[in-house]
């Protein structure tokens, strides 16, 4: 089949959400909500964050979490990249304030180390790749699930003093009420609801993102009234996007060189890297709203550039793997070592589509 003139190269996938973010974004500078505007879109917010985390608590399976359990060293292995590693990196870019950084975009970098990793875009560079989809899974909703209490506790550790806060009462109250709360409830209601996600999966797959860009419109409309995007410049920006780099670099090193070391099998080192390098956007963008309230805006921006720079490097590298999968399975099988049992068959020339759903 011909290929479109118009259509992006293989290796430059560009997600469709991301551009609705961008739209999103652009629509907040030109026409920011205020005044009662403001007050029906944060209670917009706040019922669509609570509205997240029920479907996020709704689809995971207890039964596939519970089975997962028996491959704990991978799982650890990427618990500890996500909640160890990257805040340690984060932490350690304080060094960079304020020659290089900015203490807001600082604080949103920090931010991004701390949230979970993905789920539905690790597990679709896992199968492209050849690895262990199973234990991506497993690997993902772990994450999510840890992230729900972990990020918080995280957040008000590290960033205190940062822009950040700390934790009140009320603060804890809120993420209670608007993130545990109702991932709880979707536990305990999916053993009813659990047939209606499945058949209306896409229908939901619209209203989790329509959500998410209700949240990123209010968090950047009270970002243009406070003023606040006057405080970064351009360079500011393009620092910010080398530091994410070399951040991506070292986390995408680590996790495949480190999962060698570990004695992982191949299906499992590309589970490893691909889920123990990437950041959730769809779990990012709620939780920050509620962290750092009308701070919020600058908040979520490293986040929003570091999950497209994922998406665009993850699809590149899990073409590569895929390839090496291809003649590894050419070569006599003495060879080298087979390939996982359980990994998926390898699609045809997928990576556009396997960013389909990244935004998790």
């Amino acid at each position: 089949m011909r290929r479109p003139a118009f259509a992006l190269p293989s290796w430059l996938p560009v997600d469709g959400f991301i551009l609705a973010l961008v739209g999103t974004v652009g629509l907040a500078a030109l026409l920011p909500a205020r005044g009662a505007a403001a007050t029906v879109a944060d209670g917009g917010s706040t019922g669509a964050v609570a509205l997240l985390f029920f479907l996020y608590g709704a689809r995971l399976s207890t039964r596939e979490a519970l089975a997962g359990l028996r491959h704990w060293r991978l799982h650890l292995t990427v618990l500890a990249c996500t909640f160890v590693v990257f805040p340690v990196l984060g932490l350690a870019a304080r060094a960079l304030v304020p020659a290089v950084l900015p203490p807001t975009l600082y604080t949103g970098l920090v931010f991004l180390c701390l949230v979970p990793s993905t789920i539905q875009s690790s597990i679709a560079f896992t199968s492209l790749a050849r690895g262990n989809v199973a234990a991506a899974i497993c690997a993902g909703s772990f994450s999510s699930l840890v992230g729900i209490v972990v990020t918080p506790l995280l957040a008000a550790l590290v960033l205190h003093g940062n822009g950040g806060g700390g934790f009140s009462a009320d603060s804890l109250f809120s993420i209670v009420c608007r993130l545990l709360l109702p991932f709880v409830a979707g536990q305990l209601l999916r053993r009813w609801i659990g047939g209606l996600i499945v058949r209306h999966k896409k229908v939901l797959g619209l209203v989790d993102r329509g959500s998410i860009l209700l949240v990123v419109y209010t968090a950047f409309s009270a970002g243009m009234v406070q003023g606040i995007w006057h405080q970064v410049s351009p360079l500011r920006l393009l620092c910010l996007l080398g530091v994410e780099a070399v951040l991506l670099t070292l986390m995408l090193t680590g996790t495949s060189y480190g999962a060698a070391k570990l004695g992982f099998p191949r299906a499992d080192r590309i589970a490893i890297t691909f889920a123990g390098s990437k950041k959730s956007l769809a779990a990012g963008l709620p939780m920050a709203s509620v962290l750092f309230g009308a701070q919020a805006g600058l908040a979520v921006l490293p986040l929003m550039l570091f999950h497209q720079m994922q998406l665009m490097v993850c699809a590149v590298l899990a073409k590569r793997y895929a390839a090496q999968a291809r003649a590894q399975a050419q070569a006599p099988a003495d060879a080298g070592e087979p390939v996982h049992p359980g990994a998926a068959p390898l699609p045809e020339e997928t990576t556009t589509g396997a960013t389909g759903g990244s935004s998790g």
